[in-house]
């Protein structure tokens, strides 16, 4: 028999509106939000709280351990150690309220290994979009994790393999990355004739597909090839200075419906201390690239040293600082934008009879002050209840 949960004395924001919707009650059934604004007499009292869409951190890599700074020594990990060490990132995560992350990359496909055990309920954590091993260049970023292509023809070899384990999208190292000393993150890995037929064959094999962009070139090479997100997006020249801003780049992604996912972490607040220019330039652009119709995604690049995997709800007023955006703006590049990016807006992202029941209950006002994320009273993921 399908257990039934009610909860009454709720404000509600259901990741779409400008504000609280005029009910107060949810019913969750087998996972799924079965009914708005319908009483009951069993229903649990929430006064006090607000309860808001699962958060969905579209930027993360379940292997890496933000405490390794060391690239040699992440890299000597064995799987069983990774095995081990993912599992309490993936809980410590959905109690901080994120009920939903894409992994951008892993060596073994480690990840997926964890993403199917959540989903049978044998580890407790996010809903999990993985991507596998990631195209790049040879001896480009993270070539380490295998998937370094001299050619078109390998790179779809690569897409191949991916499939044949089960992911759920493509990655492509479109630049160099600070991750990688072989490789430099102002300089393109790929021409924009090769990023094209790269990304024309994951499309015909159903795949979605992201691309690690700093330097402008790339990011252009990656935008007219037809990448769904730009990841990073940090407008760098050729010599990783950041502000090379191409706005006819910019201009393209609006008319291709291309995502941005800027992967601005709770780090980034230190940035104003020792570099105040750094928020004048990249607000510049935030605001710019926002003018002109771009979509933005929340997300952190969780496993990059010190970036913690349930570092979301600190990094969203940070986020919201460089953007300079209001909380509810913010909060759709976490929920219901984020969804529709990464194309599970059908299941989740949303407070809508008929999606999985992802929420996520805080006290205090988060459309007026996101640091209430920080401390959620409880977390709901596909309908079973978490204290956080």
């Amino acid at each position: 028999m399908a257990s039934t949960t009610f909860y009454k004395n709720l404000r509600i924001w259901d990741g779409e509106a400008a504000t609280y919707l005029p009910d107060t009650s949810l019913t969750i059934e087998s996972g799924q939000i079965t009914a708005i604004g319908v009483e009951s007499p069993q229903a649990k009292d929430c006064s006090g709280l607000t309860v808001i869409p699962g958060l969905i951190d579209s930027h993360v890599h379940m292997t890496l351990d933000p405490a390794i700074h060391d690239v040699t020594k992440q890299l000597a990990q064995t799987d069983d150690v990774i095995r081990k060490k993912m599992p309490d990132r993936a809980t410590n995560m959905l109690k901080a309220g994120i009920t939903c992350a894409r992994d951008l990359g892993g060596g073994n496909w480690l990840e997926l290994e964890l993403r199917d055990k959540i989903k049978t309920g044998e580890i407790a954590g996010p809903r999990l979009l993985c991507a596998g091993r990631p195209i790049t260049s040879t001896q480009g970023h993270c070539h380490f994790w295998g998937g370094a292509v001299p050619n078109t023809r390998e790179a779809n070899e690569v897409i191949n393999l991916n499939c044949e384990k089960g992911v759920d999208l493509i990655k492509i190292m479109a630049t160099g990355g600070m991750f990688t000393a072989t490789s430099h993150p102002g300089r393109a890995q790929f021409t924009q004739a090769e990023l094209t037929q790269i990304i024309s064959y994951a499309h015909d094999q159903d795949f979605a597909v992201a691309a690690h962009c700093h330097g402008s070139e790339g990011i252009s090479n990656a935008v007219y090839a037809g990448v769904d997100t730009v990841e990073h997006c940090s407008w760098m020249d050729r010599d990783g200075r950041r502000g090379e801003y191409l706005h006819e780049v910019v201009m393209e992604m609006v008319s291709r419906n291309t995502w941005v996912s800027p992967t601005v972490n709770a780090n980034w607040s230190r940035f104003v201390q020792f570099n105040p220019a750094h928020l004048g330039v990249v607000r510049q652009q935030f605001r710019e690239m926002k003018a002109a119709g771009v979509q933005f995604i929340a997300s952190t690049d969780a496993g990059i040293p010190n970036v913690r995997h349930d570092d979301l709800p600190r990094s969203l007023p940070v986020f919201a600082k460089y953007a300079d955006m209001q909380p509810v703006e913010i909060l759709r590049t976490a929920t219901s934008n984020a969804a529709r990016a990464l194309n599970i807006h059908s299941e989740t992202g949303s407070i809508r009879v008929g999606l999985a029941a992802d929420l996520v209950f805080v006290e205090g006002d988060p459309l007026g002050d996101l640091e209430v994320l920080q401390k959620p009273a409880c977390v709901v993921a596909r309908g079973v209840e978490y204290e956080s």
